[in-house]
């Protein structure tokens, strides 16, 4: 298994692409276009558990490995998925340092947390490699929150200052629709609101995260101190790329 936890913390510069479609193939083409990541999306793309395997699998073979999006902070949904081999957990929707800490628990074994454990899963090699997992997965496992409302702006610092959390990420639709400016990206309170977060986990020593939904945010935001990025998705790319080849043919209509 191939981790990014360390490059994360030093703060390099990480550039993930979303798999949005429960695809193999374009998770597979994320890892050959050169990205440091990938992000696999559980809680809003189309793929489910039959699907994931097949996604982590293909990610480990490249040199971008997999976070999964789960759906819910919930203790079951993290055993499974770290028990099919991911590299890390972003966990959406967290507001408050009591959910964190949950999320952080259920990344990790004890007595750092409350992850259950087993030889027998693809982490562990399927038995075969469970004591060099076992002693580093607490280390190695990347734990990534979402900073989705008001409510968590408010709350960063102290969700920053959880031991165990990594990355502060924010969800910039989400938020925006929670503070009631709908894709107002340049919005002075919605830039705020970031400046917020990224002093946050600066005060804390952890990393900030986010969507970029136009790669012209990445320069604002990169000085602002964020550093892992989702600069776009398998959906957004093939969406995109179909209306470029319409749009070439319609004249002929």
């Amino acid at each position: 298994m191939k981790f990014i936890r360390d490059k994360v913390l030093r703060r390099e510069l990480m550039f993930g692409v979303g798999a949005q479609l429960g695809s193999s193939l374009t998770v597979e083409m994320i890892g050959a276009a050169g990205f440091d990541w990938t992000w696999i999306d559980c809680e809003h793309g189309a793929g489910d558990y039959s699907e994931l395997i097949t996604q982590i699998q293909v990610a480990a073979l490249g040199n971008a490995p997999p976070v999964v999006r789960i759906a819910w902070n919930e203790a079951p949904r993290f055993k499974r998925v770290l028990d099919l081999g991911a590299s890390g957990i972003m966990v959406p929707y967290i507001n408050n340092k009591t959910e964190a800490r949950l999320a952080a628990q259920s990344m990790r074994y004890q007595p750092e947390g409350i992850r259950g454990v087993a030889q027998s899963p693809r982490s562990c090699g399927f038995g075969q490699n469970f004591e060099a997992y076992y002693a580093k997965a607490n280390d190695n496992l990347l734990t990534v929150v979402q900073i989705e409302t008001r409510e968590a702006v408010a709350n960063a610092a102290e969700i920053a200052a959880v031991p165990g959390v990594d990355v502060l990420f924010v969800g910039p639709f989400d938020l925006t629709v929670n503070m009631e400016i709908i894709k107002s990206f340049d919005h002075p309170e919605f830039v705020t609101a970031l400046e917020t977060v990224s002093d946050a986990c600066k005060q804390h020593g952890k990393v900030a995260g986010i969507l970029t939904p136009r790669s012209e945010y990445l320069t604002p935001w990169i000085e602002m101190g964020y550093t892992f990025f989702v600069v776009g998705s398998d959906s957004g790319c093939v969406t995109n790329g179909l209306n470029q080849i319409y749009g070439a043919c319609k004249k002929f209509k």
